[in-house]
Parts: structure tokens; sequence; C-alpha cells
């Protein structure tokens, strides 16, 4: 039996009817009290998986457990091992913070002598003490995806599963919701598995790091690891004539071995930052006039291009991945 605190999928598949492949057999552990940023673009497979891991879909194939308990066999077990705060809150606008968390602390059976202390501790832990009696439907929506939270952590879950819970906020919020997060995982050791889009999120959060790309996991390890698999920095050239691309990446070739870039041409440096004058001289001499040059130390960005051959940023946007509604429970 895999620990009672932690998450193990092996082979894990879902494929929709005259849909795609959208989890494509993917193997993942994480261990108890840590927490696993599982990063990529949408449609690559993300919440699909989190959909699977809480129970909400089955999987077309391959096994998992999540805090000891089989997804398929032991459903119920499972849910009530976990909790979870997806990408859509399920919020009432007519009803407060307050009568929110007085809803799901009967809902999860918490005696009722204990409902409302455990409602005012999470209300405050979340930041939302001044703004418990106000109606959901004026709360920013930082304000509800931290109630949202709020909800999640009513029972005290070993797990706790989060689908992008900071898209959309604004920089505040998403730093308060960060410190909620990291301080789950340190001082009451749960274990936290993280979904984001964001690069700055996985690499401030996350002791690991999965990536996942089309279905599959492409990379997996520490922020640091993963980073220094990719090495060296890399020089990326953006000629102001899109014309001028080959004749750029033809000087560049000289410094390095060629990798995929954002906008321009790009090469990994062999020596390291000392080249930039020498690159900056040569396409002077070759009269290359230049958009912008820059230099990048390695990131989790430069992970995610090195194994997909694409930027994260607003990648996949139009191949969103396949609605929960459009599949029969």
């Amino acid at each position: 039996m895999a620990d009672e605190h932690g998450i193990v999928a092996s082979g894990l598949v879902r494929e929709f009817k005259k849909g795609p492949r959208a989890v494509d057999g993917i193997d993942l552990v994480v261990h108890p009290g840590e927490i696993y940023g599982f990063l990529g673009p949408n449609g690559a497979g993300k919440s699909t998986t989190v959909h699977m891991l809480t129970t909400l879909l089955p999987p077309t194939e391959g096994t998992a457990t999540v805090a000891g308990y089989d997804i398929v066999r032991e459903g119920p077990q499972v849910r009530a091992a976990i909790g979870a705060a997806l990408q859509e809150a399920a919020l009432d606008p007519l009803l407060t913070g307050r009568e929110h968390l007085r809803l799901q602390t009967t809902l999860q059976g918490i005696p009722r002598s204990e409902r409302a202390r455990r409602g005012d501790v999470l209300l405050e832990r979340v930041g939302l003490s001044q703004a418990a009696d106000r109606k959901v439907r004026g709360y920013s929506g930082g304000m509800k995806r931290r109630l949202d939270l709020a909800l999640a952590l009513v029972h005290s879950p070993r797990i706790l599963f989060l689908d992008e819970p900071t898209t959309g906020l604004d920089p505040q919020s998403r730093s308060a919701l960060w410190q909620e997060v990291g301080r789950l995982a340190q001082d009451d050791g749960v274990t936290v598995f993280l979904t984001t889009q964001y690069l700055e999120e996985a690499d401030v959060l996350a002791n690991r790091v999965g990536i996942i790309d089309h279905g599959k996991i492409v990379a997996e390890g520490t922020p640091a690891q993963l980073k220094a698999e990719v090495g060296r920095p890399t020089v990326e050239v953006v000629p102001v004539d899109p014309e001028d691309k080959e004749r750029a990446a033809g000087i560049l070739a000289r410094f390095g071995e060629p990798c995929a870039a954002i906008q321009g041409v790009a090469v990994r440096l062999r020596t390291g930052e000392a080249d930039l004058a020498e690159i900056v001289r040569a396409l002077d001499s070759e009269n290359l006039k230049v958009e912008n040059l820059q230099l990048h130390q390695p990131s989790l960005d430069d992970v995610f291009l090195a194994k997909t051959g694409r930027s994260l940023e607003g990648a996949g946007e139009e191949d969103q991945e396949p609605e929960l509604a459009l599949e029969p429970a």
C-alpha cells in the first residue's frame, strides 16, 4: 500500500470518446509533505490528471493510489482524505463567507460545537475575517480563491489538490495564496499537488516539478535539478528584419549550440557570459541590425523549451482540455 500521505500513479491514461488522449500513460510519485508542481500549458493534461486523482473521472487505463486508497475501487476513502480547490470555485454568490464555512463544516461532519471555531480559524488563516459576513458576490477574484482554499481545508485533509489556484489573480493576491500554501506544507505537513501555468509559481513553491506536454511527463525533478540539466546560459537575438534570422543564426552558431527561442534565434553558450561581447562585435561586423539581444540564465522556461521546443507562456491556448461535462458519468 502506498504511503497514506502520498500519491502514486502508474501508466495513467485518460482518453475521451471522439476526443484526444488527454493523459497518455503518466507515472508519478508525490512524497508525503512535499509540494509537487505540475507544470504545463492549457491542454497539456494537467486538469484531467487532477480530475482522475480526485475521483471525478475514471482512468481509461492504469492505476493510482491517493492517501493509500485506490482511486477506482476506494473513491469514498480518497475523497474523505483529500481537499480540492479546482479551477471553478463552487461558491454561492448569495451566501457570506462565514455561511459557506458553516455549510461546509456541516457537510464534512464536524461536531456542532466545533463548527464556528473551525470556520473562524480558517477565515483568519486566509485573511477573510473582516469580509466574513459579506456576500460572496461582492468578493474579488482573489478573495474567492482564498475562500475556496479555506473550504478545502475544513476537514484537515492530508493531501490538498490545487488546480491553477492563482490564474487571473493580481500579484498581491497571488503572493498571499503562495504564503498560505507554503505554510500548509511546512507547518502542517500537508501534501500539495499544485497544477500551474506560471513558471515563477512552480519555482517559488514546489519541492519537485513535473512538466507535462501533450499528456506525457517530459521532465521531472527539483527546480534546481531541472535548471542544471540546461546548464549553460543562452543568448537570444531578434533581428530588426525577420528575414535576417538565418544570417543571425549562422553568426550565433560560432558561439554555441542552436536551441529553441521564444522570438528570434538562440544558442546555448559554450563558455558562458564571456562570449557576450564577442557576439555583439560579430553582429556589428556583419552589419546585422538587432531589435533585441538577451542573455538568459537557466530557468524553468528554458527547461520547458529544451524539452518541448516551445515556450510555456501562452502555449496551447487554442487547444483547451476537454470539459469534464462532455464525458458521461
